[in-house]
């Protein structure tokens, strides 16, 4: 069973907050979030130009810091000593969950070394928005951003290649055209789900097969987030007869759940043939 506490909002803790802003649709912002940047002494922000634009719809009027991959270190200092200061700053990045590769990382590890409390204001992240609506089930693993050098490529994006569930990469459009050739030679056997433009006006999803990528000619801008799907495995169509009668023996003793793992993976069969199969003897005793 789970709890919901509501805590109350006009008192907050002196801390760093990691806050998740909208990755497109400025409503998709929770309230949790409008109330701690409003509460904010800082904000910590990638450009102030994007984060204003937010700050604005919400009427929130506190003072920006940039913050980016360029200069958070050299920021590292002056913002661990205003946290000392019984300070209240909230991290956020231009969309999304601070962290996630985006920003931040640096700062919430000094935090957390000087033993500064630091607080999670959850919300959007493309990485899950996209795998909720992939249609893809079980385990995903997120790397971030595509590799660029070829070396990456060949080392980390074979290993990957390897793993039995959903992959999820960040990639910009005009890398994803250059990376065809790469994601068509690790992926082959896997399905490909292309999510552009999340949230916003022009929100698509795109679905392929990764051996049909060259095919591929839709015209794409900015970021895209790529899904691939668990390797695809071909199964046999019929379950030979030394299966069944191993089954008939194992529903003795083993659930259907179990009988299907253990004879689709020895013999890469259809789990519906293989649950089919286990329906209709339960049925027929």
């Amino acid at each position: 069973m789970i709890s919901y506490t509501d805590f109350n909002q006009n008192k907050l803790e002196n801390g760093l907050y990691v806050v998740s802003t909208p990755i497109g649709n400025l409503s998709d912002i929770s309230f949790r979030a409008i109330h701690v940047l409003n509460k904010s002494d800082f904000i910590l922000c990638e450009d102030t130009r994007v984060s204003r634009k937010l700050l604005e719809k919400y009427k929130i009027k506190n003072k920006l810091i940039s913050n980016h991959k360029f200069n958070e270190k050299k920021n590292i200092n002056s913002i661990i000593e205003t946290l000392k200061s019984n300070k209240i700053i909230s991290l956020i990045t231009d969309a999304g969950t601070p962290c996630v590769s985006d920003p931040g990382t640096i700062i919430v590890k000094e935090a957390i070394k000087e033993k500064i409390k630091v607080f999670s204001v959850p919300g959007a992240c493309s990485v899950t928005a996209a795998f909720s609506v992939s249609g893809f089930e079980g385990k995903y693993f997120f790397y971030g951003f595509f590799p660029e050098k070829k070396k990456e490529i060949e080392i980390d994006i074979k290993n990957i290649s390897k793993l039995d569930s959903s992959i999820i990469f960040f990639i910009s459009s005009k890398k994803f055209i250059k990376k065809k050739s790469y994601i068509k030679k690790y992926f082959y056997n896997r399905d490909l789900v292309i999510c552009k433009e999340i949230t916003k006006l022009y929100e698509e999803y795109i679905r392929i097969g990764v051996k049909d990528i060259d095919e591929f000619k839709t015209i794409l801008k900015g970021e895209i987030v790529l899904i691939f799907s668990p390797i695809i495995i071909k199964s046999s169509k019929k379950l030979e007869e030394d299966d069944k009668v191993k089954i008939k023996k194992l529903l003795k003793k083993a659930s259907i759940k179990d009988i299907i793992q253990l004879i689709s993976k020895d013999k890469k069969i259809s789990k519906k043939e293989i649950y089919d199969y286990c329906l209709m003897l339960k049925n027929e005793n």
